[in-house]
């Protein structure tokens, strides 16, 4: 954009001010934008506890989706969800809203904040997958001591994110993406974004692709932080590293971030409202700041967004009125004179040089049912889960019987995970959730044939619940002539 901002024409922004100290540092935020001629015009709008506490169960009124919906662009400050005013977040009320599938997490080592691994050069960003796996929330109570979650992961959701990691790699001009997972464990889910990491990195070939197991990944994150560049993986990993690198580099008081997806983007800091300090002043507005200067790169407003970080980047280094969380005990100033600071520092340079920044756009994704049909398809069994308290032994050979006269045979039973009948000889504490696999004993194409095994199925299914307290049933197939099912350990 042009140097001078104040000949642009400006943007709408919807401005959620939060709860405790988001007014606070909002305000702050707002201020010294303003200061540097961002070209920004704000719409204010309202989330949070005060929407809990007029019955809206979300969080999120009406008004507010419809103000992000026009504007495409938010900024906001923390959020409660009060315990008594709705069991939602109204922060995933709004990434699950606008699919903000992509958050983006930028770990740096800044000026004046000293920590163990001050130093070292750390500047990597993490880029989370922010609606898929386990954070779904699809929770079952199987039994009344057994608890199920569904972790969920799609090719789809898979690739976008890897592509907006390598995407914010060139748009920074970072030299490395490395995808971190879980696939030497959960081979089909994790595993999907291990394979999606080795399909896209060709696409990129200036930038080197690299995959970790995740928790190497922690441990490597400790141990030598300054080898990353960018990483990505899957909703909780990223959410559990995300918040370790912010702690290398002075915690979550400082840490910013986005959520982008197709339809909106909205900037926020990571850190909670304070409710001890709200409305007193006392507030640091870093990390509000600094998800701000990311919305202005998200705008192309590169130069106001260089002006206010190395004012920032100033202020931190030579230490004059920071706020009590920054400065050494006792002297630590109120939100108002570190924003009257970072103002006066307006049009200084640090000695941290700003890095380089290009316009970074995701991928658009066309609005239909994501489906992909194999060439072939197989049904060749399907898994029982069953409640029961008898003992595997007792049981195998009960459904052994059951299965007899029926199109199945019984494969194998697993508790937890781990196969308890055909017996292994292993020691596995037995509780009442039995994964009771039965394969056909001719399987059933489901790409020339007439047949698609339910009348088989019920068959079957109504012969167990004669006997027993059934949950689900999870099909077995295989695509294109691989299994798309795992084994139970020891099977």
């Amino acid at each position: 954009m042009n140097a001078n901002a104040a000949t642009s024409p400006k943007i709408k922004v919807t401005a959620l001010p939060g709860d405790g100290i988001g007014p606070e540092v909002m305000a702050a935020t707002i201020r010294i934008l303003d200061a540097a001629g961002a070209p920004i015009d704000w719409e204010y709008a309202e989330a949070g506890a005060e929407a809990f506490k007029k019955g809206i169960v979300t969080g999120v009124p009406r008004e507010t989706l419809d103000s992000i919906s026009r504007n495409k662009l938010a900024l906001k400050s923390p959020l409660e969800t009060p315990v008594g005013f709705g069991g939602k977040s109204a922060n995933v009320t709004m990434r699950k809203y606008f699919e903000l599938y992509a958050n983006i997490r930028p770990v740096r080592e800044l000026p004046g904040i000293t920590t163990p691994f001050s130093g070292r050069g750390i500047d990597m960003v993490i880029v989370r997958e922010n609606v898929e796996d386990v954070y779904a929330g699809i929770e079952h109570m199987q039994t009344t001591t057994v608890a199920q979650c569904l972790k969920l992961m799609t090719a789809p959701g898979c690739e976008r994110i890897i592509r907006a990691a390598y995407g914010l790699a060139q748009a920074e001009e970072r030299k490395k993406v490395t995808v971190a997972t879980k696939a030497n464990i959960m081979k089909l889910t994790e595993g999907m974004m291990k394979r999606m990491g080795e399909k896209v990195a060709p696409e990129f070939p200036d930038i080197k692709p690299e995959h970790i197991i995740i928790d190497n990944c922690a441990h490597q994150l400790v141990i030598k932080p300054e080898a990353f560049d960018v990483i990505v993986t899957s909703n909780m990993n990223g959410d559990i590293i995300s918040d370790l690198a912010a702690g290398l580099v002075g915690g979550l008081g400082i840490a910013p971030s986005s959520n982008l997806g197709d339809h909106a983007a909205m900037f926020e800091a990571v850190h909670g409202s304070a409710p001890d300090i709200a409305g007193k002043g006392l507030a640091n507005p870093t990390a509000l700041l600094s998800a701000a200067i990311m919305l202005l790169r998200h705008i192309a407003a590169f130069d106001v967004a260089e002006k206010v970080e190395q004012a920032l980047f100033i202020t931190l280094a030579e230490g004059k009125n920071l706020t009590g969380d920054l400065a050494p005990r006792g002297h630590g100033v109120g939100t108002a004179a570190f924003t009257d600071q970072v103002i006066a520092n307006l049009g200084r340079f640090s000695a941290m040089k700003s890095r380089t920044y290009n316009k970074f756009e995701l991928k658009t994704w066309p609005e239909l049912t994501a489906h992909t049909e194999p060439t072939t398809r197989e049904l060749v069994g399907i898994d029982v889960f069953l409640e029961t308290d008898l003992g595997s032994e007792e049981l195998g050979k009960t459904l052994e019987a059951i299965a007899q006269d029926s199109p199945f045979t019984l494969s194998g039973i697993s508790n937890r995970g781990v196969q308890v009948y055909p017996p292994t000889g292993g020691f596995t504490f037995l509780v009442d959730h039995f994964a009771c696999r039965f394969m056909f004993k001719n399987p059933i194409s489901l790409t020339d044939s007439t047949s698609s095994g339910q009348p088989e199925i019920s068959y079957l299914v109504q012969r167990l619940g004669a006997k027993f307290t059934w949950m689900h049933i999870e099909k077995l197939q295989r695509f294109d002539g691989k299994d798309a099912f795992e084994r139970p350990q020891g099977a």
